[in-house]
């Protein structure tokens, strides 16, 4: 009896956290779709960060054309 009990309040703990009970976005479909246009726009521009970071996008300066503009 006691075991059921326990698995009982287990499972109610874990489904409690699954995101029901507490949302994530807005409940108004206005406000909900602003959430997720920012949030898609962060993950964008995540990507272009780590492209920042890296130097991915800048120029290669291995090739033997000058392609920055520089004193030719």
């Amino acid at each position: 009896m006691l075991f059921r009990l326990s698995m009982a309040s287990l499972a109610c703990l874990a489904l409690s956290n699954t995101g029901c009970l507490i949302n994530a976005y807005p409940s108004n479909p206005n406000d909900r779709i602003k959430g997720l246009l920012n949030q898609s726009e962060d993950l964008r521009q995540v990507k272009e960060e780590w492209k920042r970071i890296w130097f991915l996008d800048h120029p290669s300066h291995l090739t033997p054309d000058r392609v920055d503009g520089g004193i030719q």
